[in-house]
Formats: C-alpha cells, sequence, structure tokens
C-alpha cells in the first residue's frame, strides 16, 4: 500500500481542508505515515494569508526535494491557497513539485497522481461555486481525539481590502446543516468532547432548502443539542454580522463556550473604512458591550494589524486605547505585509516604513501582554471545568487543557485522563497560562 504523508500550514480551515484530504486518499488506497522519508506522495498545504507563511512553505519544499533525489518516484504536490495564488510560478521555479492543486480540487488528487509520468506536472486549481465536501468524512490528524475541528461553509464574500482569502477559496457557500450535525455526532461516537465550527466568517453561514432555513444562531443551537457533554467552539467571527440572536444563543446555552474571537484589526474608523471592514469602533465596542452584559466571563480574543496603508501615529493610538477598553484575554498580532492581487495592493500605497509598524506592533504586544496578565490574575483562587487534552509539554507528571473561556490550564495528573472533564482551581499564572490543581 502506498503511502501518504500530510504537511500544513496557517489557519484551522488547513488543518481541516488536510482531514478532507486525508480521507479522499486513503479511499483510493493510500495510507497515512508520519514519516515524509518514507512517503510515496507529499501533501503540502499551504497558506497565502501573509509573506512570512509563503517563505517558510517555500524553504520547507526544499527538504521535499533532496527526499526526491533519494526517491525518483516520489510525487509531491502543493495544495491549499498558496497553490490557488501562485499556480504559474510554483511550476516554473520548482520544478520538483509534480503537482497543483486549489482548495476545491482535492476530489481529483487520486486521479491527478495517476496521470502523472515522465516529467509531466498537473495543475488544478478551478473554484467552485458549490464545493464544500460536506459528504466527505474527514480523517482526524489530531492526536488528543478530544477535540475536532468541522468546517461549516467555504470562501468568503468580505473582500477585506488587505486579504486575499476571496481569491484563494472563492465565494462564500454553507454547508447542509444535516452533514454538519451528522459529523459532529459521528465524532461523539469515536469520544470526542469538543468540536469547533470553522468558517472565515461563521456569522454569515445561512442555509435553506425546502425543508428549512437557518442561520448560524441556530445552526449553533442544533448541534449543541446533540449531547449536553460536547463542548461547541467556533471562528472566525466579523464583528459586522455579530447579532445579537448569537450573542443571547451563547449566554443561554451552557455547552456552547463562553468564548468570541472577534477579529477588530484596528481600532480608528478611517484605517477601517480603508481596509473595507464595513463596521465603525462604536459599532464593535457596542458588541463587546452586549457581550460582557449578556456573558460576564466571557473569553475575548482578536486579530490585529499593525501599520496598515496610511496609518497615523494617532490612528495607531486608537487602537492602543481600544486594545485597552476591551481588555482582550490574547490576540493575534502582525505587521501589515501586502498581499498581491488584493484591493490595498491595487489601490492604496503601503507607506508605513517597516521600523514604524515593528515599533507600533512591539507596543501593541506590550498592552496584550499585559493585558493577558491581569486578567489571568482576575481568575486566581476561581474554580473552572477544564477539558484535559495533552499531557503538558514541560513535564509528563502534568496535563493540560483549555477552561470554558478558551484559556490554557496547566495541572497535576492525579487521577484524571485525557478526555476528562476535571474542576480545577487556579493557583497562579504567566500572562499566557494558568497553573492549577484538580478539586474534588
Amino acid at each position: 500500500m502506498k503511502k501518504l504523508f500530510v504537511e500544513t500550514y496557517g489557519c484551522q480551515m488547513n488543518v481541516a481542508d488536510s482531514e478532507v484530504v486525508a480521507s479522499i486518499m486513503i479511499n483510493a488506497g493510500y495510507e497515512l505515515t508520519q514519516q515524509a522519508a518514507e512517503a510515496d506522495v507529499i501533501f503540502v498545504n499551504t497558506c497565502s494569508i501573509r509573506d512570512n507563511a509563503e517563505k517558510r512553505v517555500r524553504n520547507r519544499i526544499q527538504e521535499f526535494k533532496a527526499l526526491k533525489r533519494i526517491n525518483p518516484q516520489l510525487k509531491v504536490g502543493i495544495l491549499g491557497c498558496m497553490a490557488e495564488r501562485l499556480k504559474n510560478q510554483l511550476l516554473e521555479e520548482e520544478i520538483f513539485v509534480d503537482l497543483i492543486a486549489g482548495p476545491d480540487a482535492y476530489r481529483n488528487l487520486p486521479e491527478m497522481i495517476n496521470q502523472l509520468q515522465d516529467g509531466r506536472q498537473m495543475a488544478n486549481v478551478v473554484l467552485s461555486l458549490e464545493e464544500t465536501y460536506d459528504d466527505i468524512s474527514p480523517v482526524r490528524l489530531d492526536k488528543n481525539g478530544v477535540s475536532a475541528f468541522i468546517s461549516i461553509m467555504r470562501g468568503c464574500d468580505n473582500y477585506c481590502a488587505y486579504c486575499v482569502v476571496p481569491f484563494t477559496r472563492g465565494h462564500e457557500r454553507s454547508r447542509n446543516p444535516q452533514t454538519i450535525v451528522a459529523e459532529a455526532m459521528d465524532l461523539i461516537s469515536k469520544g470526542y468532547k469538543e468540536v469547533t465550527l470553522l468558517g472565515q466568517n461563521v456569522n454569515s453561514y445561512h442555509w435553506s432548502d425546502s425543508s428549512e432555513k437557518i442561520n448560524f444562531s441556530e445552526l449553533l443551537k442544533k448541534v449543541a443539542a446533540i449531547n449536553p457533554n460536547l463542548r461547541v467552539r467556533f471562528s472566525t467571527s466579523h464583528p459586522k454580522d455579530i447579532s445579537d440572536e448569537l450573542i443571547e444563543t451563547i449566554a443561554e446555552t451552557p455547552n456552547i463556550c463562553n468564548s468570541i474571537h472577534l477579529p477588530v484589526q484596528s481600532g480608528n474608523n478611517e484605517v477601517l473604512k480603508r481596509m473595507k471592514r464595513f463596521y465603525t469602533r462604536e459599532w464593535y465596542l457596542d458588541r463587546i458591550a452586549l457581550i460582557k452584559k449578556l456573558i460576564p466571563d466571557c473569553g475575548l480574543s482578536t486579530d490585529i494589524i499593525a501599520g496598515f496603508c496610511g496609518e497615523t501615529e494617532e490612528e495607531h493610538q486608537d487602537t492602543v486605547s481600544l486594545m485597552k477598553e476591551v481588555g482582550y484575554d490574547y490576540a493575534f498580532m502582525f505587521m501589515y505585509s501586502e498581499r498581491p492581487d488584493t484591493l490595498a495592493a491595487k489601490k492604496l500605497d503601503d507607506d508605513v516604513e517597516v521600523k514604524v509598524k515593528n515599533r507600533r506592533l512591539q507596543e501593541i504586544i506590550e498592552v496584550q501582554q499585559a493585558s493577558s496578565l491581569a486578567n489571568n490574575k482576575k481568575d486566581l483562587g476561581k474554580i473552572f471545568s477544564v477539558l484535559v487534552e495533552a499531557v503538558s509539554k514541560r513535564s509528563k507528571s502534568q496535563f493540560s487543557g483549555r477552561t470554558d473561556q478558551n484559556k490554557v490550564m496547566v495541572f497535576e495528573t492525579n487521577d484524571a485522563k485525557i478526555g476528562d472533564y476535571v474542576r480545577v482551581r487556579a493557583l497562579s499564572c504567566t500572562a499566557a497560562t494558568m497553573i492549577g490543581e484538580i478539586v474534588e
């Protein structure tokens, strides 16, 4: 039996896609391997959202080029967003790469491999208006068997000025809710305790046919109703679409986790307008206020871009002040890097100097570190329900897991095992981690 090695870069959506790819290839007669050196086929599932991500992939595939010298029969394929965006460039510059497949071409992978011969290269980057892979049961690539991703939609119609996703993943389309519920039920039957519903903008999920019409809030309720012991998370929310109904649903449903990732990107209205984000600082803070009112213990996280096109010092300080006002638990923070083909690349000047971007990013990071530490200190002495996910990286005598608010907790194992829910009292903390002890 031929062996397949899959390596994934980028976001949770890419992880979910790799699991679909693994399922398709296993059904075609392959088996997975954890060792690239023993593989007959290597797939690299890529991300294009930032320049650094593409550079990491370029460096990594050179290692696979060396493996191909040893085994000329080895087939190397580049999948995903980078394949979609750079098809011609990759085929010309990385001549050892055998195939390129975009996010909507994964069903064709076995056939593409079968057609490879005599140095021929294959490519399929055609985007679909319908493909959701909703009939494919993903092969779970996670190692803990506790928490899994479920992709509920594909593509994006927002066209934020800085983002390549609409160009690499196509238009937005939602999965049939029945297939989503069936996938969650299958996971429960296999012992999973937590699912995360994934979409580029989950808030805009919508499905309608002759029998039903549901939005994202209603889908959340359907999944949560499967089993009260199943934790339900979701990512990512767009601030312009986060409704009162969704916030109320989270507040009213015990097993929907009290954790919301709400990317703000900037705290200044003019920057948000240039970014094509279609909400204001005031709207965003109104959403935060309602979340804090209805879900007082909600974990809050965000994405922030430092040094977007034309950003002044005053506009940057608006982001800093918003961060301090919200008090996020954690944030993903980046310097702006121009992505080809986006509106920003075509219409706006990337005119903030790198040293200024870096200084602003460092200031943002410092503000967030202080906020994370302060929030964690407020939780000391409290008892949390923690889902045990893994052995701690620092000590085999400790487990790690996450609270309902998505905070990482480390604690002594006692008699617990991976997959258990345990009650843990927070005793100490860093900005990134809570340290606690299991209580009866």
